[in-house]
């Protein structure tokens, strides 16, 4: 071992001993205490896990890159197209499938909404009469139209309202006015959707120019953002978006917008479209942030992780369930709704 940090055999055993020679030059003054000598704490010249000691240098490391907003690229992409190629074979070759495949994503959105309420809030919406209900929401919505769909809503209020009186009375009205709202955000606003799909002749294309209105909204936002964005929107909501990107998601929904309706609708005019992907843009926004409002509120970044790349379900349907009765209603509109 090194002499100079460890101390000499038979020397006092910390450093600087041996040097500076004994401790007191001469015999201590009367009625003084004798001095106390702590030994030096025995430390080595370089880290025991380190053999290449102090003349070792480590290069700095660099920090992983990570995707915006901290999202899997990959897994984001791969995730969108599955999601994609399935819902385009529900709706072209049997629309019975793509009611179920709305049906799906609508219990599973109030299983987030209700155990994320549970979980930050204390708050107990009952998941089964919800559930039950949004079921049934969209199948008669899509049999029976918008009365059907208003007729079941109510039914699926009162049954949250029997429900929860299995449980103590304690905050009875807190957790079934969250599940009057859980019933009306996810299931009955989804059940435009497939009223849109009843239409005659080209529900699906309805259905389709709905999705891509909402998707190129979304995209657009990204894009005109992401490089121009200096004016916040929403900042105390949503940081992240800026009026520019509004402008861009506008801009980009509009042009979808005309040339959906011109080519994908029966008796659609391109002028129609422009309104319609006008109002595509503003619905999706107030979606987004609607849904960030009720995150934020939570304390928490995504509804759930069924979704790699995505989050849960709701952060999926956020700028969708809005946006879906305003196409249906425009739709009605300038082309009609038979059913």
């Amino acid at each position: 071992m090194n002499d100079s940090v460890w101390g000499a055999p038979g020397s006092a055993g910390h450093r600087g001993q041996s040097d500076r020679g004994p401790a007191s030059a001469g015999p201590a003054p009367r009625g003084a205490e004798p001095a106390q000598t702590r030994p030096m704490p025995m430390v080595p010249d370089f880290p025991p896990d380190d053999p290449a000691g102090d003349d070792a240098v480590t290069p700095p490391q660099p920090e992983p890159k990570k995707q915006r907003g901290g999202r899997d690229l990959g897994a984001a992409i791969g995730v969108g197209l599955g999601l994609g190629a399935v819902i385009i074979a529900a709706l072209f070759v049997y629309k019975v499938v793509f009611v179920g495949v709305v049906a799906a994503a609508v219990v599973a959105g109030l299983w987030e909404l209700t155990s994320r309420l549970r979980e930050r809030k204390d708050v107990n919406a009952p998941l089964v009469p919800l559930a039950v209900g949004g079921v049934a929401m969209v199948v008669v919505g899509y049999w029976r139209g918008a009365e059907g769909a208003w007729v079941v809503m109510a039914l699926t209020a009162l049954a949250v309202l029997v429900w929860r009186m299995n449980d103590v009375p304690q905050d009875y009205l807190r957790d079934v006015t969250a599940g009057v709202f859980a019933a009306f955000y996810v299931p009955f606003l989804a059940t435009f959707v497939v009223m849109l799909l009843a239409a005659d002749g080209d529900g699906p294309w309805r259905v389709l120019t709905f999705l891509i209105l909402t998707v190129v909204s979304d995209t657009g936002a990204y894009a005109v953002g992401y490089k121009f964005g200096k004016h916040k929107l929403a900042p105390r909501i949503s940081p992240g978006k800026t009026r520019e990107g509004l402008a861009g998601a506008a801009g980009f929904a509009m042009a979808a917008g005309a040339l959906c309706m011109q080519f994908m609708i029966d008796d659609g005019q391109w002028w129609q479209g422009l309104l319609l992907g006008l109002a595509v843009a503003a619905s999706a926004t107030l979606g987004d942030l609607s849904e960030s409002m009720i995150k934020r509120d939570l304390g928490i970044k995504d509804m759930g992780s069924l979704l790699p790349g995505h989050g849960g379900i709701m952060d999926r349907l956020d700028s969708l369930l809005p946006t879906a009765p305003v196409v249906w209603l425009l739709m009605a509109v300038f082309v009609g709704s038979d059913m």
